[in-house]
């Protein structure tokens, strides 16, 4: 008999039942953000990956607006998240770097966040996959009692999260405010200064290892599920994810949360770990693509989507949900394991036309893929050029149930809602993007301005955008940012950088 995967029973067996739910007409559409982690601008089909199909990600587009000119805030994953979720940009705020896994909690409590502005809209707000923007206070965490404040304190109604990434201790999932399977007698313990504890680690027992850390980045401290992470842990035995499962086991959630609440309005913040290392999907998908891990887990990852879709339209709410699909930044082949990522490629170029990557001020680093679906109030079949950011999710939104913008709320949000809806095609008037150095896009034309770090990322063979020299590229017709031209337009080169350091100053405003 063949063997049924937990991910293939999450498919079946948790649908079973939801074809004779109706709900009542709502008012104000539900909103499910599906948030990727590392999807380059060229990862999926219906923006030119040829490899690999990816067709529930494309049929979002087939009924929805596909933007081209869309961008998370910044080129790493914490940065981009607290952008989304505040309307502000990261570089306002200090400690919004790539997070540690026990980071305090970088979101703010006192004042209200996009969960939380829905949630005074009447909507149910859920969190389901990955955090990685802290969690408790600077006093550290004790994983071992209740964990706050956390996502519950930041907007969110329900949560269940992995508290960092895929490659970072502690690898156990954290449902509203307490470890899920937590045994007290195999306490849980977490330090990113020392070892503690006698798990093995990838330095010390690389024989007991599936996948082998790149030995220039590190990911070789403590062992979980036969794959070395960031980070030293110890207990919770019980408590540790297996990474096949966790596409499963989130989608599972997220269902659940979608049928729990089919009555009422929603919005859904799903965060994959796909495609973020290490790369280990479900065996449904190991071996699938033709392109190694990675491959395989944008296999995944489209086949979550599908479920997500499936479960709308089993409940009959798939006419009033918005569907938001993008990444949190551009894309990485070897960020830290030895997965064949790089050997496998062949001839993809997961930043489609794009210069640079994850880490990357060049364009690949912040643009990615961003699609909009609600039948209920979309044309489909649309495609958009209009400049646009994730971080104008908070305004729209706000526009669209109804809600006032406070002083001290999303001061870098635009209302975009006629943009989303396809309805409009107005650029926003600028966007700021953030790569350690920052760049400014005007109308055509981008300004990244000076930088003295350096120009390839030799660990991750990206290239990152800085330079000692102020950088000028016309997009619409250099959108690989192959030609520097700030030499033939010094008044442009002026303008821009004037425009930049006034966004810059806002900061100074209490913002």
């Amino acid at each position: 008999m063949k063997k049924i995967t937990l991910i293939q029973k999450i498919g079946t067996g948790l649908l079973c039942g939801m074809l004779s739910l109706t709900v009542s007409a709502q008012q104000k559409p539900n909103i499910i953000i599906i948030y990727a982690d590392d999807l380059g601008y060229g990862d999926v089909s219906c923006y030119g990956m040829k490899k690999i199909r990816t067709p529930h990600i494309d049929q979002l587009a087939q009924q929805g607006v596909k933007f081209s000119n869309a961008y998370a805030t910044s080129a790493t994953c914490t940065p981009s998240r607290f952008g989304i979720l505040t309307g502000k940009y990261p570089w306002r705020q200090k400690n919004t770097g790539i997070a540690p896994g026990d980071a305090s909690l970088i979101l703010p409590t006192d004042h209200r966040t996009l969960p939380g502005m829905l949630k005074d809209a009447g909507y149910q707000t859920a969190v389901i996959g990955k955090w990685h923007l802290g969690l408790g206070t600077s006093a550290g965490i004790d994983w071992n009692k209740s964990i706050s404040p956390g996502p519950l304190e930041a907007g969110f109604t329900y949560s269940f999260i992995m508290p960092a990434t895929l490659d970072r201790v502690p690898c156990v999932f954290v449902e509203n405010h307490h470890v899920v399977n937590a045994d007290p007698n195999d306490p849980i313990e977490v330090n990113y200064k020392h070892k503690i504890g006698n798990d093995p680690t990838g330095l010390e027992n690389p024989e007991k290892l599936r996948m082998h850390p790149d030995p220039q980045q590190g990911h070789n401290q403590t062992i979980v599920d036969s794959i070395s992470r960031i980070g030293w842990m110890s207990g919770g035995n019980r408590a540790r994810w297996k990474d096949e499962n966790i596409a499963g086991i989130i989608t599972g959630k997220a269902i659940q949360f979608i049928s729990k609440n089919k009555q009422q309005p929603f919005f859904l913040y799903f965060a994959s770990g796909d495609i973020h290392v290490p790369r280990y999907p479900n065996s449904m998908f190991r071996g699938k693509s033709g392109m190694g891990l990675r491959g395989d887990a944008i296999l995944q990852l489209d086949w979550t989507v599908g479920q997500i879709v499936k479960a709308l339209d089993s409940l009959g709410l798939t006419k009033n949900t918005m569907i938001i699909f993008s990444s949190d930044n551009g894309p990485v082949l070897n960020d830290g394991y030895l997965d064949q990522a790089v050997e496998l490629v062949g001839n993809h170029h997961p930043a489609g036309p794009l210069r640079g990557g994850k880490y990357s001020a060049f364009e690949a680093g912040a643009r990615v893929p961003f699609i909009v679906k609600w039948p209920g109030g979309v044309k489909g079949k649309q495609t958009s050029n209009t400049l646009i950011s994730q971080v104008d999710l908070f305004a729209s939104f706000a526009k669209l149930t109804g809600q006032t913008i406070q002083p001290d709320e999303a001061p870098d949000s635009f209302d975009m809602l006629q943009q989303l809806l396809g309805k409009s095609r107005q650029n926003r008037p600028y966007l700021v993007t953030h790569a350690g150095t920052l760049a400014i896009i005007s109308g055509d034309w981008k300004y990244i301005s000076p930088s003295k770090g350096t120009k390839i990322a030799r660990d991750v063979n990206i290239e990152l955008g800085n330079d000692t020299a102020p950088q000028l590229y016309h997009l619409s017709t250099d959108a690989n940012e192959q030609h520097n031209v700030a030499a033939q337009y010094p008044d442009k080169v002026k303008a821009l950088a004037a425009e930049l350091e006034s966004v810059r100053s806002l900061s100074d405003s209490g913002l």
